[in-house]
């Protein structure tokens, strides 16, 4: 008797489903590792421009899935007219530097930066009470569980993983290990996937979050 492939919630096979992620992983490191090439002379041109291009036609998977989706319809939005002028020049730079998580410490010369794409434009008000909390990253404030019992103590909720009733993802300044990717992880890109069905989860930076808990 053939064993039968397990299966997710969607009927999908769990194996191929992972290989798949598997892979989508490997290209975004790969991405990441071609805009920091791209990045690293201060300088972007069009045949670069055109070279990261390339790297999208040949990982489609991967090319429409975050952060790689947002900047292929920026820099789509830009050749147009199928050139870069001095303004659309900088402007794709900074987006590189921060998809790849920029080159100017957050904190003491930490050895890993946390990209400032996603985060919720403009900055949302803060509340505590009755509002969940998810936490990723490391923070300059303390551990995770110092930032948990700080939430708990003004009314808030914290949350292991984002969900559908969760109001605040907040990103630690410090870039850590267990992130999937250099400059974002699997929280990160859940909330991202949540914003974009339209529910209210606000991705905010660790700066942002203290500066609402005095």
């Amino acid at each position: 008797m053939a064993t039968k492939t397990p299966l997710d919630a969607d009927a999908q096979p769990i194996i191929r489903r992972f290989n798949a992620a598997r892979l989508s992983d490997r290209a975004i490191d790969e991405l990441i590792g071609v805009c920091r090439g791209v990045a690293a002379d201060g300088v972007i041109t069009t045949e670069e421009v055109g070279a990261v291009l390339k790297w999208a036609e040949q990982n489609r998977d991967a090319a429409n899935t975050w952060p790689a989706d947002a900047l292929f319809a920026r820099i789509r939005e830009m050749l147009v007219d199928h050139t870069l002028d001095e303004q659309e020049q900088s402007e794709l730079l900074g987006l590189l530097r921060q998809i790849t998580g920029g080159d100017v410490p957050l904190c003491e010369r930490v050895a890993s930066y946390t990209s400032q794409l996603p985060l919720t434009k403009p900055m949302p008000k803060i509340e505590f009470p009755g509002r969940q909390f998810c936490m990723t990253g490391k923070f300059v404030f303390g551990s995770r569980r110092r930032c948990h019992e700080v939430v708990t103590t003004k009314g808030g909720q914290p949350q292991a993983v984002p969900t559908q009733e969760t109001d605040y993802v907040v990103i630690g300044s410090i870039g850590n290990t267990d992130w999937i990717h250099s400059t974002h992880g699997r929280k990160i890109e859940t909330a991202v996937k949540f914003q974009r069905r339209g529910w209210r989860v606000s991705i905010v930076s660790e700066e942002h979050w203290v500066s609402f808990l005095e």
